[in-house]
């Protein structure tokens, strides 16, 4: 060991990281039902190709599901097939993708720092409040930013060091990133290599690497045959589908209502980072520095065109910005030397910790002011699983990470990776079992009923890919008829006459219409 101390000591902190990625996405694989709407369609998408073993054309309740390209879905399908049809099994990709992101973040900054660094930057990323969350759900964002990191990573060392290795993982990631969710896995990256390129003065070297033939023909044969396939099974509904609806409409238009101002993704951002958001803005004051840096400049190229781009994008969704969050986490972990005040940054995550312990009366308040039933059969939920414990379980959250804050021998960075490690305790633990509680557990319970009864299912003015997955049916989604059981909430069952309830829960109903 003596003779090795930087092999050593890299192992050290791998495994360290590795305790990390264990606590933060592997042991909360089964702490929550699957989210509808995006994980119940993934996950039931996943289990209607087991069925039908057709393994080219997603379907989701019997229809061609365009949304998504194919490689999320083999690797849920393989895993449904080793540990069967459960939350574990459907997440368990996004956990593993998520893992070689983190492990792409260490490799790279240890080769540009060191150890130390390239674990704060990894562990940042492993703890951070939008990545505990995304990185096993059972959706392809996981994998996506897992590609993403590993294509861009090689970019930058082609572009550093000409290696053709390294220009050829980039087309290969790229090409597996086009088999996860399309264009964007080859827009972000030729969009930020040619600003760079053009940064740097080296436009004829961004040429060249793009019309790579080599790299190209590499890239064709990893994406190209599963897109010509479909388009022979599917004609051109697979291209107005996945291209025109699923690809072009989300930027042109606000696709299915998930539209926002131009500012929408800096509280998305500042909350995203949590509990790290201080060190984001010690990399806003000290730019001018960081910009000295070679590499920093292509970072910060990266998350701004990410940041730009979806800005000005017509549909927004909250995850569109973790693209841009890899660079984010290096640049914040090279800023941490420059930050004078590091004992400020635990005021951001003990200030949404506050916020967070103020929900039950936030919702009652809420609950007194609205009419719908169904918000309010939920808001009545959500103060009944929010009670005393509620605040208790944050106060002792808030405590730990101030308790923290004055251990003396624990440097900055362990004090934000200590506090991060609370956090992702707390959002595993807590608080996606308490929104599993109130959102996704009706909708479970209720499935497994129809499950256990051999219900034959009616969905009305609900929309809840989940329960197909625990239901293992389908349901046609429209107004039920007499004698049929219908799954559809307390605002709409007054529309109903002569009703048997079978099942209710938060505004969650199963009921039979009489003959």
């Amino acid at each position: 060991m003596s003779q090795h101390p930087g092999k050593s000591e890299t192992a050290w902190f791998l495994a360290a990281l590795g305790v990390l990625i264990l606590t933060s996405f592997f042991l909360g694989l089964r702490s929550a039902p699957l989210f509808d709407v995006d994980e119940g369609a993934f996950s039931e998408a996943t289990r209607e190709m087991m069925i039908s073993k057709n393994y080219l054309t997603t379907y989701l309740n019997g229809a061609p599901r365009f949304d998504k390209p194919i490689l999320i879905y083999w690797f849920q399908l393989l895993s449904v097939k080793l540990f069967g049809i459960n939350e574990f099994a459907f997440r368990l990709p996004s956990a593993l993708a998520g893992t070689a992101w983190a492990t792409s973040i260490f490799l790279f900054v240890r080769k540009e720092s060191d150890n130390r660094q390239a674990f704060l930057a990894s562990a940042m990323m492993v703890l951070s409040l939008q990545v505990v969350v995304i990185a096993k759900a059972a959706i392809a964002d996981g994998l996506l930013n897992c590609l993403l990191a590993i294509t861009m990573f090689s970019l930058l060392n082609h572009f550093k060091t000409g290696s053709k290795r390294s220009l050829y993982l980039t087309f290969a990631a790229a090409g597996f990133g086009m088999l996860t969710k399309g264009p964007i896995a080859i827009l972000i990256p030729a969009a930020v290599s040619f600003l760079f390129a053009i940064e740097e003065g080296s436009f004829k070297k961004w040429i060249r690497m793009i019309f790579n033939p080599v790299g190209i023909l590499l890239f064709v044969s990893i994406a190209l045959p599963w897109y010509l396939l479909e388009y022979r099974d599917q004609g051109m509904a697979f291209i107005e589908g996945f291209f025109i609806k699923h690809n072009l409409s989300r930027f042109n238009t606000s696709f299915e209502e998930h539209s926002g101002s131009i500012l929408y993704y800096i509280p998305v951002l500042i909350v995203g980072m949590m509990p790290f958001t201080g060190l984001l803005f010690t990399v806003i004051f000290n730019i001018k520095t960081l910009l000295r840096n070679h590499t920093n400049r292509f970072l910060l190229i990266w998350f701004v065109f990410v940041f730009v781009f979806f800005s000005l994008s017509g549909t927004k969704l909250p995850h569109y910005i973790i693209y841009g969050y890899t660079p984010l986490f290096i640049l914040m972990a090279r800023a941490l030397p420059l930050s004078r005040h590091t004992e400020r940054f635990a005021a951001f995550p003990m200030l949404l910790l506050a916020l967070l312990a103020s929900l039950p009366y936030i919702l009652q308040i809420a609950l007194q002011k609205i009419d719908d039933e169904f918000l309010k059969a939920i808001l009545t939920g959500g103060i009944e699983l929010t009670g005393q414990h509620h605040l208790l379980i944050i106060i002792a959250a808030i405590l730990c990470i101030a308790a923290i804050q004055f251990i003396p021998r624990l440097s900055a960075a362990g004090k934000l990776i200590s506090t991060g490690v609370v956090f992702s305790f707390l959002i595993n633990f807590y608080l996606m079992p308490l929104a599993g509680n109130l959102l996704q557990i009706p909708v479970k319970e209720a499935a497994l009923l129809a499950k256990k009864e051999g219900y034959k299912t009616v969905m009305w003015k609900v929309y809840n890919p989940s329960y197909f997955v625990y239901s293992e049916s389908l349901a046609e989604l429209r107004a039920p008829k007499r004698g049929e059981i219908v799954l559809t909430t307390v605002k709409e069952l007054k529309n109903l006459q002569n009703t048997t309830l079978l099942y209710s829960k938060y505004g969650i109903v199963l009921a039979k219409l009489k003959q």
